[in-house]
């Protein structure tokens, strides 16, 4: 099968699409024919070596870790799915022709391979740092870079919980933050007053890493009521890094409630091929972000 790998840490140049040995489904798990995979910052942060000295991963190795695509094959104790199933989740090098799934559920509906490569890992991450930061229904929540795919997530989730959201994005993403139910604000220059302007912050989410972690201890006035997924150098002003997932089975249930219902929806802003991976992780790492971004197989 045709998979993208990468043998050293570095930019995107170092990604390759190789011929490699298909997996197999081991027990408790599925083999999926991959129609498209998700793309997240976790994905070129790995690739970077970020992480090694806190999960280290032996090279080379493979990219990826949400998918969506038919089931082709069942390991040992899996009674209640069947080949030709279509099914979105998590698993390990994604980007690739064939994937083993450790967490999946039924994809609802019509719902595209694509669109719905796009939920697994930001419906989990959205959920997750929700939950970890308190925010309860009738209070505030600031967003800072809320337009991606787990910000907009967030918006659609708190929403549903009854929480007000203030987000911040770039100013061609004002009106997208307004249809997912948020107060919006640009970031830039004076953004603290903007937001100030809005409402009382009773939590915050950083989704960016964009150096606005004081600012948002600032706003909501306790650092434990901050929760950042991108900022490594947060732990300095007593602010959690949420890096480690939780449940992703129940996440993919709540996801797959959430869209049956109609209540979330997060737009595909760009395709790329296996052989476009690169460009993928060039234009995630640049931020500016509208949804998701997904490689199509």
């Amino acid at each position: 099968m045709k998979k993208v790998s990468f043998a050293e840490f570095g930019g995107p140049e170092v990604l390759r699409l190789v011929d490699a040995e298909e997996p197999h489904a081991g027990p408790g798990q599925i083999r999926i024919a991959v129609r498209a995979a998700g793309v997240n910052p976790v994905d070129w942060r790995i690739r970077e070596g970020q992480f090694q000295q806190a999960h280290p991963i032996e090279l080379p190795a493979g990219v990826g870790q949400d998918a969506a695509g038919v089931v082709d094959e069942i390991g040992e104790g899996i009674t209640d799915f069947a080949i030709g199933d279509r099914v979105f989740g998590e698993g390990s090098s994604t980007y690739a022709e064939f994937a083993v799934l450790t967490a999946w559920a039924r994809i609802p509906g019509e719902l595209s391979f694509e669109e719905a490569a796009g939920y697994p890992s930001v419906v989990e991450t959205a959920l997750r740092i929700i939950d970890q930061v308190g925010v309860r229904p009738g209070q505030t929540l600031l967003v800072s870079g809320a337009s991606g795919g787990v910000g907009s997530a967030v918006l659609q989730i708190a929403r549903e919980r009854g929480i007000t959201v203030i987000g911040t994005a770039g100013a061609s993403n004002q009106d997208y933050l307004r249809s997912l139910g948020a107060l919006a604000t640009t970031y830039g220059e004076g953004w603290v007053e903007r937001v100030r302007r809005l409402g009382r912050v009773d939590a915050a989410l950083d989704l960016a890493g964009s150096g606005v972690i004081g600012e948002l201890v600032e706003l909501t006035g306790d650092p434990r009521q901050v929760i950042t997924i991108a900022d490594l150098g947060a732990p300095e002003f007593g602010v959690r890094f949420s890096g480690v997932a939780g449940s992703m089975p129940a996440a993919l249930d709540e996801a797959a409630d959430l869209l049956a219902r109609g209540k979330l929806h997060i737009p595909v802003e760009k395709s790329y091929s296996l052989a476009d991976a690169a460009a993928a992780h060039i234009d995630s790492r640049a931020g500016h972000t509208r949804g998701r971004r997904v490689i199509v197989v």
